[in-house]
Formats: C-alpha cells, structure tokens, sequence
C-alpha cells in the first residue's frame, strides 16, 4: 500500500512508519517537526509569521480583516508540492487540525487531500473535537482539563485545547467526520470519547519501535536515579507542580539514597537518552493510559510515574504493575516513590514487567498490521 501520514508530535507516525516499512509498504510524512522536539518529517512545514515581530503584524491583520497569514502560508507551502500529496491507498491525519490552520485554510487542504486519495482516516491521539467536549463535559474524569478548571492554566496558555469548543472548530469537525473513512483512537483517554461515535474503528495502541530501544536490566548501586523531564509548554497539563513538589521532599528525605536530574525542553533525540542511566521517570498525571514518552521508557526497563489507572489494567487484563499510577496527590506521590526507594528489588520487578508489557501490547510491526487491517476493513 501506498501510505501519506500526515502530522507528528509524538513520534507516533514515524513508529508506524516503520512498523509499516518492515512490512513492505511504502510511506511519507508530511507535518510539522513539532517545534524543540525535532521529529523528522519527509516534507516538512514550517510556521511562518508565527514569532517576534512578524507575530505582531500576523495579528494586527487577523484582528483588523480576519484574514490569518500564518494558515495562508502553510497552505500555500502545501500547494507548492501538492502533486506529492495524491494517489494515496491510505491518509492518515494525526489530528483534525493537522496542519494547524483557520477553518478556511484547513478545509482548503483537506478537501484537496480527500479528493486525491483512496481513503483518509483520522487518528485521535490528541485534542479534537470529541475528545476536549468530552472533559469538559465529564469533568471528573482524568485528563488536562483538570488543572485548567483549577485555574493553574490561563485561557491563552489554554487556546490550543479551548478552539476545540469554538464554532469554526465544530463545523471543521463535521467536515471531516462526513468525508474520511474512520476515526481510530490511540489510546484509552482517546477512546473513551469516542467510542459511541459513528464512524470509529476502535482503539489501536501506540506503536513503540523496540529495535530502537534497547533493554538493559536495572543495576542499583548507591543511590536510586530519578529523571524529571519538563516542558514548559505544558508544564501544568502534565502535573510537573506536584512532580516537582513531591522531588524536593524525597530529596530531603533521602538525601543519601537518590540522584534526581531534571531537563528542560531537550530535543526529542538528546530526550530519549539522557534518561538512559534512571530508575524511575517522572512522566504526567491527568489520564487513564500512557502516552509515547512513558511507553519509550517503559520499553527501556524503567518505572514510569504516569496514566495508569484501574481502567488501564483492566483493559490490558494486568495483575503485576507495569508501571505507577500518578496522581495530583504530592503525598500519594512521596509515599509512592518511598516505597521504591526502600524496596529496590520493587524498581527491578517493574521495570521488567514494564518492557514485557510494551513487547507484547505496543511492537511496532503488530501494531502495523492491526493498522491495516483497520484501513482495509473500513468502507
């Protein structure tokens, strides 16, 4: 088959592209590298008036005519190579605003995408339409709108999750829905809002590509290591206040037995292995299932902090840990960690369930193959 993916901020498409290349497809990825994290694309869009002083005037214009520069030229960036961009067997968005335009923009893209191609399928893996109604809708339930409703976010720190409510956004997504093929979810905090939808295919989890990530049995010397990557962008969505909370008193309290290293904003590739030498990793809170960061850890043997709750064990029918459920506790979090720290022969066990668990759950090639076998089957 001949495969277009377009989008990536996860790693998620380049994964299934090589799930997909091991099965002798052929692919291409058409997004954006999705800022600091670097991830390849093989055509690559760029934000143009999007920073500085040209941000400015970007939207000095949208405010004045409505007229947003930015979408104008990634649409036309698209053009350029449009002819790249048809006689695909299979379209995959990653997102129902893939390429990050206005209602106009978007569409314009889009329908050039659905009549060119076989099929186009949409991937909810981040926010949309469905998905952000849906939290706030059942606020209880675990997910980034949490720490918004607490007042830990401001509505412009919030504007990627909130446009997801607004009209043009509600009409963008009822464009896609009447045209692509499928919605597939790539995980349970995905799956869940979508689940009673019409055109929705299932849950298919995220592909970890294990040739890429090897496992190396944890060996605990002194001191048990301890990693804390941070993005600022989404400092609260992911919980890092009671992260970092949590970390300064296990520091006090177990000065002598931990080494704690925190980053910030590295690029995916410097990311995956400045942690190789850490026990635990400190992940996110706010959801019911991993997302690609802990599921690339856990794949290398570690003890994740991150969504795994009772639902999660139970759809995977779990009855060793595979990782720790976080949550906006500090206290549930110190106890946690205390735990493993004065139980070591704990670290290892889990670890090792751990990179079973992505073994048989999250291979690339079976996750491949589940993929199209989801694409094949769809009308």
């Amino acid at each position: 088959m001949k495969i277009l993916l377009i989008g990536e901020y996860s790693r998620l498409h380049n994964s299934l592209k090589e799930g997909l290349l091991a099965l002798g497809h052929d692919v291409t990825i058409l997004g954006f590298n999705d800022g600091f994290k670097a991830y390849p694309v093989d055509f690559p869009l760029v934000k143009k008036w999007d920073v500085g002083w040209l941000k400015k005037v970007k939207l000095a214009v949208l405010q004045l005519t409505g007229f947003d520069l930015t979408s104008y030229f990634t649409y036309r960036q698209f053009c350029k190579n449009q002819a790249y961009f048809e006689g695909f067997d299979v379209v995959q968005l990653i997102n129902e605003n893939s390429f990050y335009c206005d209602y106009r923009f978007e569409t314009k893209i889009l329908d050039y995408l659905f009549c060119h191609n076989s099929k186009v399928f949409l991937l909810s893996c981040g926010d949309d339409y469905v998905h952000v109604n849906y939290n706030f809708e059942q606020p209880e339930n675990p997910s980034i709108v949490q720490p918004y409703l607490a007042g830990k976010i401001a509505n412009k720190a919030f504007s990627n999750v909130l446009k997801f409510r607004t009209p043009s956004f509600k009409k963008l997504h009822q464009f896609i829905q009447e045209k692509c093929s499928g919605v597939i979810a790539s995980d349970l905090d995905y799956h869940l809002p979508w689940q009673n939808q019409p055109k929705y295919l299932g849950l298919i989890p995220n592909p970890i590509n294990l040739d890429k990530l090897d496992y190396l049995p944890m060996e605990i010397g002194d001191t048990v290591e301890i990693f804390h990557g941070i993005n600022r962008e989404s400092y609260f969505k992911k919980g890092n206040d009671f992260f970092e909370k949590a970390l300064t008193i296990i520091q006090q309290k177990y000065p002598e037995k931990v080494t704690i290293t925190i980053t910030e904003n590295v690029p995916y590739a410097e990311y995956i292995n400045r942690y190789n030498r850490a026990h635990i990793i400190l992940d996110q809170l706010y959801g019911h299932d991993q997302g690609y960061n802990a599921l690339e850890a856990m794949a290398k043997g570690k003890v994740v902090f991150t969504n795994a709750s009772a639902l999660f064990e139970q759809h995977y029918n779990l009855t060793e840990k595979v990782s720790i459920n976080a949550l906006p506790d500090v206290d549930y979090l110190v106890a946690e960690l205390s735990a493993l720290i004065e139980n070591p022969e704990r670290i290892m066990a889990i670890g090792k369930n751990a990179r079973a668990f992505i073994e048989r759950e999250h291979h690339y090639k079976k996750i491949a193959e589940t993929y199209i076998s989801a694409w094949i089957k769809s009308n």
